[in-house]
């Protein structure tokens, strides 16, 4: 029951984390990589369908803000690379600074729904990968 709890507050928290609200999964992930080892295929799973799914809200919340965008925000840095190389720019979903905003702007920018949610989710799939890695070798 404990293992079941934890992969729905993992998917939970990972969700929360890829919207536009200021948390992290990160340290909840690892923290259950270390206490489950076990668990690791389904703790990524969870991970990275929760926050792959938070990545297309945001997405989708810039398909319905579309032409509400502030000129600012349609030209950063991470708009710029949206344009030029398109959907795999989601590869860096998951990134701290920017992440959250590039999602948006795929929505706003209107990339094709699923080569964003495949190129987050491989993103994010990649990150977690490193962490759990990362967490196996403490």
């Amino acid at each position: 029951m404990a293992v079941v709890t934890s992969l729905w507050t993992m998917f939970a928290v990972s969700f929360l984390a890829a919207t536009v609200l200021p948390l992290g999964s990160e340290p909840l992930f690892v923290g259950l990589v270390r206490l489950h080892p076990e668990q690791v295929p389904a703790l990524l799973a969870a991970a990275t369908l929760g926050n792959t799914l938070g990545g297309m809200t945001s997405y989708g919340l810039g398909r319905f803000v579309a032409g509400k965008v502030a000129p600012e925000a349609a030209a950063s840095r991470w708009a710029g690379w949206l344009r030029r190389f398109g959907a795999p720019t989601l590869l860096l979903a998951w990134a701290p600074i920017g992440g959250d905003l590039l999602c948006v702007l795929a929505g706003w920018m209107r990339i094709s729904w699923w080569q964003a949610a495949l190129w987050m989710a491989l993103g994010k799939l990649a990150r977690y990968w490193v962490l759990a890695a990362g967490a196996a070798l403490w």
